[in-house]
């Protein structure tokens, strides 16, 4: 399960996202840079009221770092009960700090922050687990110099936590992120999603938590349910459905589409298939069941963003061999989404004739 980071300033703000059930609360100062440190006091007060009903992280500011300062903050946070320690890494921290973090990782989780646009490099990620991280997470340093994923696309981000989990290190995502990104970051299985601006008023990362923004974030993010309430309930207007034939009502369906979309893919069991890309087009329709919500809430609403980011995900994996490995493929990812209840998919290789040549499945849920 993906878990929800609410970055705070405060003890008011962590109260406000500790009621609106955040996972994680963070305490950072938005007003300084990506890693900005709250006073100790500060950190201090939040702990306190949280009581430990959720875990916790902080920022240990921003590099360079210095040693001593560096140990200082982070065992004095630790010893406030605060579970994970942030700080940024990269190949110089590493190399002049590691055995410092080596022993700090004895006494205190820490997670190592990479950011997205600073050509972040994931093979620092093994360095950092045989150094005793707990996690790492890609963010952005630069807030208004756009989203996360105006600087790596899905593939990226996919290749980050999949070689986390290599490393058995927590993943973790964050950078300016939006109520629309959240659905298709889901896709890369990500353990943690980060948040702030998103959870304020007008989107004002320094500005006062707001807790319908709050509210929409959370709801967006599927919770893990307690034992108690894993038992199935009874929707007796399903039932009746399933009595008379067991299928959706076709008002109640929206098709979601994509036209036309080209790629470049590595595709072909040839030999001289595997040395050039070629171009591949994709068309994908979805069926998705229409949610109670209102259309104009972004809780109702199922994207082609997450067809676009489905096929993108596939394409980047690197070489197939078949088109209809990529069109199961994508019909899977796209088919993860839980009212989504049937996809089609047609995909056709241009560069093989004057024309095109491909195949189109049909993939039901079961």
């Amino acid at each position: 399960m993906t878990r929800m980071l609410a970055s705070v300033a405060d003890a008011a703000e962590a109260e406000v996202a500790l009621r609106f059930a955040a996972d994680i609360i963070d305490l950072k100062d938005a007003g300084k840079d990506a890693l900005g440190a709250v006073p100790l006091e500060t950190a201090k007060a939040a702990v306190a009221l949280l009581a430990r009903r959720c875990e916790t992280s902080a920022a240990l500011g921003d590099p360079p770092y210095d040693r001593s300062s560096l140990l200082a903050r982070a065992r004095a946070l630790a010893a406030m009960g605060v579970d994970f320690l942030k700080l940024a890494v990269d190949r110089q921290t590493i190399d002049e700090c590691g055995e410092a973090l080596k022993k700090l990782a004895r006494d205190a989780a820490l997670v190592g922050m990479m950011f997205a646009d600073e050509e972040p490099d994931f093979a620092l990620l093994p360095e950092l687990a045989a150094l005793g991280f707990k996690g790492a997470m890609v963010d952005t340093r630069n807030k208004r110099g756009g989203r996360l994923l105006a600087h790596l696309d899905v593939a990226r981000l996919e290749t980050f936590c999949s070689q986390c989990r290599s490393a058995n290190l927590i993943a973790g995502l964050a950078g300016s992120l939006e109520a629309p990104d959240v659905p298709r970051l889901l896709l890369v299985k990500p353990d943690v999603l980060g948040f702030r601006g998103a959870l304020c008023r007008d989107h004002n990362r320094s500005g006062p938590i707001d807790h319908h923004a709050v509210t929409l974030i959370r709801d967006l993010i599927p919770r893990e349910r307690p034992e108690a309430e894993t038992s199935p309930k009874i929707d007796w207007r399903l039932l009746a459905r399933g009595i008379i034939g067991g299928r959706d009502y076709e008002s109640e369906i929206d098709r979601v589409f994509v036209r036309d979309f080209v790629v470049s893919a590595l595709i072909g069991a040839y030999d001289s298939e595997r040395r050039a890309p070629q171009r591949v087009l994709f068309n994908v329709d979805a069926s998705v069941r229409r949610h109670a919500a209102h259309a104009d809430d972004m809780r109702a609403i199922f994207s082609y963003d997450i067809i676009l980011d489905a096929i993108r995900l596939v394409v980047g994996r690197g070489h197939v061999e078949f088109v209809e490995t990529l069109a199961e493929d994508v019909a899977a990812i796209v088919l993860q989404h839980a009212r989504v209840r049937s996809v089609r998919v047609n995909v056709r290789k241009l560069d093989v004739i004057d024309g095109a040549v491909g195949v189109e499945i049909l993939r039901e849920r079961a």
